[in-house]
């Protein structure tokens, strides 16, 4: 598809003024060292395709390949199925279209020579920009709050995972200790400087899921299992919401466009990441929940149930180094509305600026601590937050844009070669918007919300130790007798 005049001028912009993360423009930084090989240009500055397609891989799957098993526990392995291939897709098309509402922002406002220098575009921006201030309101409602607790998942999964390594400190603790290694995210200035980290992050989760398959596969079925699901109305929408939630990570998708040196580039880069992400997530779930089957009821972490062994160790220790990633992907969107809000986002030094976004890691921290389950806030946060974030706001969105005959003919992005016709964008995202409405934000939200009250009340805010083994009796250990 040929460039149109607004992406033109999205690139000689954006490569005249893009800033690299370290406060110096592109330009300047190429004529301090035009070496292509260059270590920290390599490591640190990412803006190309790769780039942005490691990133939404990357960012798509994280935690929540460890709970997929869990939901197919609640939906059955064909419903488990069908609803990944599903919400992939529609995950995908959503994606697709917050790009392309980007390229018309930003389109728009090169126009105006408007200068992005040292400023990143967010989703709200764009949505005020062509929808005004109540969209803009709206989007950074949701967007801000579902990021915010993207991130608390981070920090629970952490703690969750290192438990089956070393059950010495209880859950609590090991959320204190990794909440203050998530804080030094606060250093990573952009979606630029995530190279090497997306790189290395689909690298590991790659290798857990196929650790997962492998694993489930030689450890066989256990003794009288059972596959009973769907059983339950509540548990087969929690399942379904949780997996809506699995391929709605694309709350970040506008950051990671603006760190592209091409963002027009991005169309369909979400929709290859998804296909990738399948050949992980597919196999992966359905092999755990092949070998344990209704187990999984009780184990929303696919570890507990794994046997322990060096494999196993290997895939606990490089989820939690992703998940330092993925908290990361999750907050730098966070950090960039913080220093908007206190006037910091043009501050050019890195200490300045990590100094200004400890405020944002401290609510996490404390959340993660009230509320340590992160399976039933994976559905929770799907149904009430996802739902809008990603998928009703961005079709609404692109509907409400382009409802106008003239802004269709002067659109920076026409309807994709495959559908060309904007009679057919409209019926799908109609479809998009009720069957999310309905599907993920109503019967999604009430199961979801069913089963985090009766997780509340099983296990209570604050629990030290969630689905934890039992302590060894007093009288047992050796410790107690000297006391």
């Amino acid at each position: 598809m040929s460039s149109k005049p607004g992406e033109e001028a999205i690139v000689s912009s954006y490569n005249e003024a893009e800033d690299d993360g370290g406060g110096r423009s592109r330009d300047e930084g190429d004529n301090e060292d035009q070496s292509m090989f260059n270590v920290k240009s390599f490591l640190w500055h990412g803006g190309s395709v790769y780039d942005a397609w490691f990133s939404c891989a990357s960012n798509q799957v994280a935690q929540v390949l460890l709970t997929l098993p869990y939901s197919f526990s609640q939906l059955g392995m064909l419903s488990g199925i069908i609803f990944q291939l599903f919400y992939g897709i529609v995950g995908s098309w959503t994606a697709y279209l917050i790009s392309v509402l980007y390229i018309e922002y930003r389109s728009r406002k090169e126009k105006e020579n408007v200068n992005f220098k040292n400023h990143v575009i967010q989703w709200f921006e764009v949505l005020d920009g062509l929808l005004g201030p109540y969209w803009k309101a709206i989007g950074l409602a949701f967007n801000c709050t579902f990021l915010l607790f993207g991130t608390v998942i981070q920090l629970i999964a952490c703690a969750s995972n290192i438990y089956y390594i070393n059950d010495r400190l209880d859950k609590r603790t090991w959320t204190y200790i990794f909440g203050a290694c998530c804080a030094t995210t606060v250093f990573i200035p952009s979606f630029h400087n995530y190279r090497i980290w997306s790189f290395l992050g689909l690298g590991m989760t790659t290798y857990t899921a196929w650790y997962m398959t492998i694993a489930a596969l030689v450890h066989g079925q256990v003794e009288d299992v059972q596959h009973t699901a769907p059983t339950k109305l509540v548990l087969y929408f929690t399942g379904a919401t949780n997996i809506l939630y699995t391929f709605g990570g694309h709350a970040v998708t506008v950051e990671i466009m603006h760190a592209m040196w091409k963002p027009q580039k991005f169309k369909y880069i979400y929709l290859i990441a998804t296909l990738y992400v399948f050949t992980l997530t597919l196999p992966s779930a359905s092999a755990v929940y092949w070998a344990f089957g209704d187990q999984l009821l009780n184990h929303s972490n696919a570890f507990s149930l794994l046997p322990k062994n060096a494999w196993r160790d290997t895939a606990v220790i490089l989820m939690l180094i992703h998940q330092f990633i993925t908290f990361g992907f999750a907050c730098t969107p966070l950090y960039f509305v913080w220093e908007k809000v206190i006037g910091m986002h043009d501050t050019k030094s890195i200490f300045l600026r990590a100094l200004a976004r400890l405020p944002v890691v401290v609510p996490i921290w404390f959340l993660a601590i009230i509320f340590p389950f992160f399976g039933p806030i994976n559905s929770a946060v799907g149904a009430l937050l996802v739902s809008f974030t990603v998928y009703i706001i961005p079709a609404l969105a692109h509907m409400l844009v382009y409802r106008k005959a003239s802004a269709r003919q002067n659109a920076a992005e026409k309807p994709p070669y495959f559908l060309p016709s904007w009679t057919a964008m409209y019926v799908i995202n109609v479809f998009i918007v009720v069957w999310v409405l309905i599907v993920g934000f109503g019967f999604g939200g009430w199961a979801s919300m069913t089963n985090f009250i009766r997780q509340v009340d099983t296990f209570g805010l604050f629990a030290k130790c969630y689905q934890c083994k039992p302590a060894a009796p007093a009288a047992l250990s050796p410790k107690s007798l000297h006391h």
